[in-house]
């Protein structure tokens, strides 16, 4: 499998963001996005997800699944942690998890992979902001895509909780996986630069 952009142009309000870019990740290898602030890091993710248009250029995912897209076969997490507070952490990750066009995976066992197997039971508005983060993340596992689009995944995690995203990260990719996460800091896993922009 290999995900690749070419030439691609970003608009924003009527005003370059970037322009002519061009990128390659294949299966098991990881893509860290750089670059200061407001230079279309995040915008990038959302294109590959979808949710944005390129003003330019293709995107192309090569050996994934024939009859599905690019976004639907793309994990797109944002900076915000998108759950509704008054449901429980095991509620949440259920309805993304359905929503998402999940296999039956699991719940409690996903929560417990990213330590949260103590709070399922706990409205999400309780949560701290690393716990809200390791909810995030255990929508990789509930629902399987090949493609994750991270948008600085390792946000408010403590050093345990950023050892065990890069442990999630490497299985990720030793299934095969690619990983491209815009980032301001290190992933703990080995991963390609691609830098936007011009020097901080």
């Amino acid at each position: 499998m290999r995900l690749s952009g070419r030439l691609i142009n970003c608009m924003r309000g009527g005003r370059e963001v970037f322009s002519g870019l061009d990128f390659e990740a294949s299966s098991g290898q990881a893509l860290a996005v750089t670059g200061p602030n407001g230079s279309g890091k995040t915008s990038l993710l959302r294109m590959i997800a979808g949710l944005l248009a390129p003003a330019g250029g293709s995107l192309d995912l090569e050996g994934g699944e024939a009859e599905l897209t690019l976004p639907e076969q793309s994990h797109y997490l944002g900076h915000r942690d998108a759950m509704k507070p008054a449901l429980s952490v095991a509620e949440n990750l259920s309805f993304w998890r359905d929503f998402l066009g999940g296999d039956g995976a699991d719940t409690g066992q996903c929560l417990a992979s990213v330590g949260l197997g103590h709070a399922t039971h706990l409205p999400a508005a309780y949560l701290s902001a690393g716990q809200r983060r390791r909810l995030s993340i255990a929508r990789l596992l509930a629902v399987r895509r090949p493609v994750w689009l991270l948008d600085e995944p390792t946000s408010a995690l403590d050093a345990a909780g950023q050892d065990l995203f890069a442990g999630l990260a490497r299985d990720h990719l030793a299934r095969g996986g690619i990983v491209i996460a815009a980032t301001h800091a290190p992933l703990g896993i080995e991963a390609q630069e691609l830098r936007i922009g011009g020097a901080t």
